[in-house]
């Protein structure tokens, strides 16, 4: 057994789901990238719900 995960298999999930739900994923794994450099990331919750609700409409 590999100490190191599949990528595929990590990443499978994501390709294969519905175009708005990798909209969503994309949009949110973007979010937290850009408030990494933060000690505590605030509204993120806000944030995340934003995404959703944009891209559900």
């Amino acid at each position: 057994m590999s100490d190191s995960p599949d990528i595929h298999k990590v990443q499978e999930p994501i390709q294969q789901a519905s175009p708005e739900v990798r909209a969503i994923v994309e949009r949110v794994l973007q979010l937290e990238k850009e408030k990494l450099y933060q000690r505590h990331p605030r509204h993120i919750n806000d944030d995340i719900l934003t995404i959703i609700k944009n891209v559900v409409q």
